[in-house]
């Protein structure tokens, strides 16, 4: 008997036992000792809802808009790379997926399909998420491709400059395209799910980066490719030529310090997204959600306030629109989800989230999602980072 999927765990459990080894772990795990990685789950596990009762709940609305694209919850998959070896196609799969939620999808630079394969396989548009590399003539050529595909937002992630060590991904001799060896050869065989998969794959190789990368056959030698072209000079005066490339919604990604986030609304983003990178680049940074109100008091309502890095949940989600962010992006959860089922695991992982952010919501004392607000929250003395702010101080705003 089939044990019943209840939450984002148990898709990651089957996950686990469905993906390689080395490709699960890519998703799976974090930088250095992994501490970050903790930590974000840590914060959202110390806080603590204001349960309600007696009010009328009957009536709840999830919708809202993200950077004015009308959604049916405050939800977005947040960009990821090689999710096309999480499961074969897999980010034509996720990109389904969300379109049939009413959610965004964000295709990353670093994707196994590339941005037309991607768009041909889909009826409405995605964000594009992209990295600045040394080849600028490069960067412009995949903003074109973004363009000319349509996509409705791109998003620059700005904390990927340098790369932090992923110690697992050596030790796993992390190979794209996956190569046969000796040491993985009975993993990938215990696999059969997942090999069907990337037989029928339309690519099993960096999309978005054919004929600009030789002989990426292996870690060792993507990460001197990365090392190479990954450009650490970036700085905040590039966004004026990025500007005159893309004239749609552009997203920051990677902030964690309210300064930077000023200096992003002083030049007239559209959206950033708080975020650690998933505990996958600056090991000791903190948790995203402890440093998120004071980056929403920081910029107020000149901007919008997307945040990633930690949601597993609908109560993840609920406790980070509490803070002040007005949606939030999922990356391990979505990919979760992808490995134990393939589209249909995306679809769950959406749905799961949805029901646990609209239970939550009903016992909170909550009906509408765009008006959440810090009360529902308890503050607790002696809570570290989260005490040092404290959110009914921090003149969050409602969404509206």
């Amino acid at each position: 008997m089939t044990t019943p999927i209840t939450n984002v765990a148990d898709l990651r459990e089957l996950a686990r036992r469905r993906v390689p080894r080395a490709f699960f772990e890519y998703a799976d795990r974090g930088s250095y000792d992994e501490v970050t990685l903790r930590t974000n789950r840590a914060a959202f596990e110390r806080i603590a809802f204001r349960q309600r009762v007696m009010s009328n709940v009957d009536n709840r609305s999830l919708a809202t808009d993200i950077i004015g694209q009308p959604v049916s919850m405050p939800l977005a998959i947040a960009p990821t790379g090689l999710t096309g070896l999480q499961h074969g196609g897999g980010e034509i799969l996720g990109a389904r997926a969300a379109e049939k939620a009413g959610i965004p999808f964000c295709l990353s630079t670093m994707s196994i399909c590339s941005i037309e394969q991607v768009r041909a396989a889909v009826e409405k548009p995605f964000w594009f998420q992209v990295y600045v590399m040394r080849d600028r003539g490069f960067t412009r050529d995949l903003i074109q491709r973004a363009k000319d595909a349509g996509c409705s937002a791109l998003m620059l992630t700005a904390d990927l400059t340098v790369q932090g060590q992923r110690h697992r991904e050596i030790k796993n001799g992390l190979s794209v395209p996956p190569r046969i060896t000796l040491r993985n050869i009975f993993d990938m065989a215990s696999k059969p799910r997942w090999a069907w998969s990337m037989l029928r794959a339309p690519s099993r190789s960096f999309g978005n980066l054919q004929g600009r990368i030789q002989n990426t056959d292996s870690l060792t030698t993507l990460a001197q490719w990365i090392a190479n072209q990954f450009d650490p000079t970036l700085e905040w005066k590039d966004l004026e030529w990025i500007r005159e490339i893309w004239p749609g919604k552009l997203i920051i990604k990677g902030i964690l310090d309210p300064r930077d986030a000023r200096v992003a609304a002083s030049l007239g983003v559209d959206a950033i997204v708080v975020s650690n990178h998933g505990g996958r680049q600056l090991d000791g940074a903190p948790a995203t959600i402890d440093v998120l109100p004071s980056i929403v008091q920081a910029v107020g309502d000149r901007m919008q306030v997307l945040f990633d890095s930690g949601i597993q949940s609908g109560q993840d989600l609920l406790k980070a629109l509490a803070y002040g962010a007005h949606a939030g992006l999922i990356g391990k959860a979505f990919l979760y989800g992808l490995g134990a089922m393939g589209e249909a695991g995306v679809s769950k992982t959406i749905e799961l989230i949805r029901k646990e952010l609209s239970v939550s919501m009903a016992l909170t004392g909550q009906t509408d999602v765009r008006r959440i607000t810090p009360d529902i929250i308890w503050r607790k003395p002696g809570d570290g980072l989260l005490n040092i702010v404290n959110i009914e101080d921090t003149g969050v705003p409602c969404r509206t």
